[in-house]
């Protein structure tokens, strides 16, 4: 599996000065681009579908609501509702990007993917989501054991008391035992929780720390916060990406989560992400959605947008 390597700190890349003006007024234009109907929005309702974490991290989460995620992730429509509109051959590729759980529930999911012979990647939340208020021993022996259970993605948190305090080398170096930790047998996606990070200059600095400590992708939240996944805050960690890569050389993904409920605010994300990093990250390996409720509106979508028939969903998650 190819990872990011772990590059030397350099405190030169936490230098930076936002205008939240600016920031504002982008942010305000590219929310108003990405409407779309039709079949339009079927495809890219299908787009937002391949690039979605599906997620449950309930504390009552069991083996069967577990079960029930995979095979909604694996087989999320009918074929003969897609066969008209999709190639025979990609039909295998409409399925989420992957599924996300606790570390607990990761063996669950492996033998639920092997039974279904679907080929889904399983992420686990790790290092004491959501608070990451544990010790640093503890952190990594719960990625090791969500490895040594099927995992091929880790979504770890960041501790937060250490942007907050202005330790950012003490933080890379914690973010750089996860790296290890992960080694090269598991993709490692840091979340920032940057509604609790109070300003956005330490959003651009915990996302340069965390890609310096050799990320593979950068997470907005844990769907746990008061604030998750905004436009604004996208923005910020895409201008660090996009730093980070002329000075580094070194490509880095983006996986906003929490908030992200209908298919229009997925639009809206891409649009951003199209238009800022390019064509080339809108991919699961570069960009992801982290949902559980995404889904329920893009069956909504994509059912209309196909057949007319309106699908009437129960309430949506929170994250």
């Amino acid at each position: 599996m190819k990872v990011n390597a772990i590059l030397p700190f350099d405190a030169e890349l936490l230098k930076v000065t936002i205008s939240l003006r600016q920031l504002e007024e982008i942010s305000k234009e590219i929310s108003s681009r990405g409407k779309v109907s039709g079949l339009n929005e079927v495809v890219w309702a299908l787009k937002a579908l391949t690039l979605t974490d599906l997620t449950t991290l309930a504390g009552d989460d069991t083996e069967a609501n577990v079960r029930r995620l995979c095979h909604r992730a694996a087989y999320p429509f009918p074929l003969h509702l897609l066969e008209n509109c999709v190639e025979p051959s990609l039909l295998k590729q409409i399925h989420t990007g992957a599924v996300c759980v606790y570390p607990a529930r990761v063996a669950d999911a492996q033998r639920c993917f092997e039974q279904l012979k679907a080929n889904v990647p399983i992420a686990a939340v790790a290092t004491g989501f959501p608070t990451g208020q544990y010790g640093l021993k503890t952190r990594l022996e719960e990625i090791t054991f969500a490895i040594e259970s099927g995992a091929k993605e880790i979504d770890i948190v960041i501790n937060r008391q250490l942007a907050l305090t202005g330790q950012w080398k003490k933080l890379y170096d914690e973010v750089c035992e996860m790296r290890k930790a992960c080694g090269d047998k598991a993709h490692l996606k840091t979340i920032l929780a940057i509604g609790e990070l109070g300003s956005m200059e330490n959003v651009y600095k915990a996302s340069m720390v965390c890609m310096m400590a050799g990320a593979d992708f950068i997470k907005t939240s844990t769907g746990k916060e008061s604030v998750n996944a905004t436009i604004p805050v996208g923005l910020v960690m895409i201008w660090a990406i996009q730093d980070f890569q002329r000075k580094t050389g070194h490509i880095v993904g983006l996986k906003p989560a929490g908030g992200v409920r209908t298919v229009r605010e997925a639009i809206t994300w891409m649009t951003l992400v199209k238009e800022t990093l390019g064509n080339q990250w809108l991919q699961p390996a570069l960009f992801r959605f982290g949902a559980s409720g995404l889904l329920d509106d893009i069956e909504k979508v994509v059912r209309k947008g196909l057949t007319g028939e309106e699908v009437k969903s129960g309430p949506v998650a929170a994250y």
